[in-house]
């Protein structure tokens, strides 16, 4: 009898094993949208862009791309397998938008405190270009943060218009490298190099820059952020006074930004929507579209998700202020960095 007892309890926890790891693995293949080679569940970034109609009926339409987190041209984390990146996506929104004639005019709805300077670069051409194959006008609307390359690339909008809660401004470049130099003496470590130039090793971590490559840093900061304001001259045509001014790379509110020219007025996104309208010669009651990978109820002009997965990924210790520390790389920035959400 007892023998029989511990038979069963030994099958009985076999079992209880074997449908844990069935859940395990099922919860697994659940969460990365797929149940089998080429069949899945949920949408994600793999999927094509469908149009949605968020309001209004009559024809011609209004596109809202939202730009949203550090501008970079690297891919973002997944859940199980990484996103692609925000430059390729807002490029993705903007090529399906050539396409359509009805579109007549684009929201950037951006909120960010901007990213690398290549990728805020491409951007800005991406969104140049896009005017001029199809004459579609192109308002910005600002939300929590456009700082530096986040207004780098409202510059070629038609109007650039601001919540009234909006920081902008820092509009200069930043470069960024890592220095262990303090730590590698504290613990007695040393790295060795062979190189076939002088400078070949210029911006290691691993040792102090002389005062010829730190001028030279510096010389190339200034050339990206000559680029800026010649950019800043192009568009917004400020006064010398003025740009000496932003030149300093501080942040503005709204209301000082509107002041000094950065911005051509203050409203809400919905402001921002009739705006539009006004300068493509739409009527008021023309479709507001955006482009997203998943049906979401309710859906609405705040929602900047393009798929249900786009905020997973993050790590499961958040480091705070730290998380954008360490994951950004070495290189120039046109970012301000107390605003970077680490996204």
């Amino acid at each position: 009898m007892k023998r029989l007892f511990f038979s069963n309890i030994k099958e009985v926890s076999a079992n209880s094993w074997k449908n844990m790891l069935l859940m395990i693995v099922g919860a697994a293949v659940l969460s990365s949208g797929c149940i089998g080679p080429n069949i899945r569940l949920f949408a994600d970034h793999t999927f094509p862009l469908r149009e949605f109609v968020l309001e209004g009926r009559e024809r011609g339409k209004v596109l809202v791309i939202s730009v949203r987190g550090v501008i970079s041209d690297a891919p973002r984390r997944g859940m199980m397998r990484p996103k692609p990146s925000m430059v390729q996506e807002i490029v993705s929104q903007l090529r399906r938008a050539e396409k359509d004639r009805e579109i007549k005019a684009v929201i950037l709805k951006i909120d960010s405190p901007g990213g690398t300077t290549t990728a805020s670069d491409v951007l800005y051409k991406e969104i140049m270009d896009f005017k001029k194959k199809t004459g579609a006008k192109v308002v910005t609307s600002m939300m929590g943060v456009a700082a530096s390359g986040g207004y780098y690339i409202a510059l070629p909008s038609d109007k650039i218009m601001a919540h009234p809660t909006t920081i902008t401004g820092s509009l200069g470049v930043i470069f960024l490298r890592p220095k262990v130099t303090g730590l590698m003496d504290k613990i007695g470590v040393k790295v060795e190099i062979n190189k076939s130039g002088e400078n070949k090793d210029m911006g290691s971590p691993f040792r102090r820059p002389t005062s010829d490559e730190s001028e030279i840093f510096q010389g190339l900061t200034e050339e990206f952020a000559g680029r800026f304001r010649n950019l800043l001259l192009t568009h917004r045509k400020l006064e010398k006074k003025t740009l000496d001014k932003v030149s300093t790379a501080r942040v503005y509110h709204a209301k000082e930004a509107l002041e000094l020219g950065l911005i051509d007025e203050i409203g809400y996104l919905s402001d921002a929507l009739s705006r539009a309208k006004e300068i493509a010669g739409l009527s008021k009651d023309a479709k507001v579209v955006v482009y997203r990978r998943t049906t979401y109820p309710d859906d609405n002009i705040y929602n900047s998700s393009t798929n249900r997965f786009e905020g997973a990924g993050n790590p499961i210790i958040d480091l705070g202020i730290l998380n954008p520390l360490t994951s950004l790389s070495t290189g120039f920035y046109y970012m301000w960095l107390p605003a970077v959400d680490g996204e």
